[in-house]
């Protein structure tokens, strides 16, 4: 069974957003009354203004957690989730709205303009696969199910902090997944998808 690294071997520095000029004529970013700039595939704001006037462009990672933040304290339902938003689940889940995992994943990610599965086994071959150590913001943790598919995924959002539907009766939470034993013991790969 794999383990997590320790945290003396995860201290790295996240990288940094990209920096360029924006030509308003052009490009598939539209500007918005307000001067904000906004990508007509996800209609979200994909590019932010710097205090020093420059032009930072987000990644589909950062954009992907920024999306699952908004949803933190939604509920877990088994089942839910959709492009959309929370949805009522199935199961278990049939009278609550909201998330199960791999459902906060793919709605996640389809505000970044990837399409992913709603089950965590297909997710988990949906992408690239990424060493520990290089992991950066929205990329897809998976732990669980021995050899078979993995059981459960979240977003990754910073040192030892991920985002995720944990399981019913709770909601969205934040977690620090290294200080967790059980997510430090079933610990299975890093995803980027694409």
């Amino acid at each position: 069974m794999a383990t997590v690294p320790t945290s003396a071997q995860t201290t790295a520095t996240p990288p940094q957003p990209r920096t360029q000029d924006i030509n308003p004529e052009a490009g598939p970013h539209q500007r918005t009354s307000d001067g904000r700039t906004t990508d007509p595939a996800t209609g979200l704001d994909s590019l932010l203004r710097t205090p020093g006037g420059k032009i930072t462009t987000l990644t589909r990672g950062q954009i992907a957690v920024s999306a699952a933040l908004d949803q933190l304290g939604v509920s877990f339902s088994w089942g839910g989730g959709s492009a959309k938003g929370p949805t009522i689940g199935i199961g278990r889940g049939a009278g609550t709205r909201g998330f199960d995992c791999s459902g906060l994943t793919l709605y996640a990610w389809s505000k970044a303009g990837i399409t992913l599965a709603h089950y965590t086994g297909a997710q988990f071959r949906q992408g690239r696969r990424i060493p520990f150590h290089a992991r950066r913001a929205g990329d897809l943790l998976f732990f669980g199910g021995g050899t078979g598919d993995p059981t459960h995924v979240a977003l990754f959002l910073r040192g030892g902090v991920m985002i995720h539907a944990p399981r019913t009766g709770d909601v969205v939470r934040k977690t620090n997944f290294l200080a967790s034993p059980y997510f430090r013991s079933t610990y299975r790969g890093v995803v980027r998808p694409a």
